[in-house]
């Protein structure tokens, strides 16, 4: 299992931009694919991007088609959620997590990101 450890959240406001890290231990990160999630307050957590682990294939949820972009840099072990245009509807706990194939996510403590109107 990989230990995941987010960074780089915190208050912006609407409109503004974020890149969320998340770094990896281990030496078999490039196996991993990996995820982003997020819970807002009183929500459920939802995906709302994911990518391969060669890199080669990323897939985001409707709600932030063409504001987020999720990278990998397989030689630092780390994977990027660059968020752009905020909206205050993008306040939650954001997670990264990580698995092999098909199996359960494996997942970050998260970082908190709070949207100001």
């Amino acid at each position: 299992q990989v230990q995941l450890v987010e960074s780089g959240g915190g208050l912006v406001q609407a409109g503004g931009s974020l890149r969320l890290s998340c770094a990896a231990s281990g030496r078999t990160f490039s196996r991993y694919n990996m995820g982003w999630f997020r819970q807002a307050p009183g929500k459920e957590r939802e995906l709302v991007a994911t990518i391969r682990w060669s890199g080669d294939s990323t897939w985001y949820a409707d709600s932030v088609k063409g504001r987020f972009t999720i990278s990998r840099d397989n030689a630092k072990n780390t994977v990027y959620l660059q968020i752009n245009r905020l909206k205050p509807e993008d306040t939650a706990v954001y997670y990264c997590a990580a698995r092999l194939g098909a199996t359960p996510w494996n997942w970050g403590q998260g970082t908190q990101v709070t949207v100001s109107s």
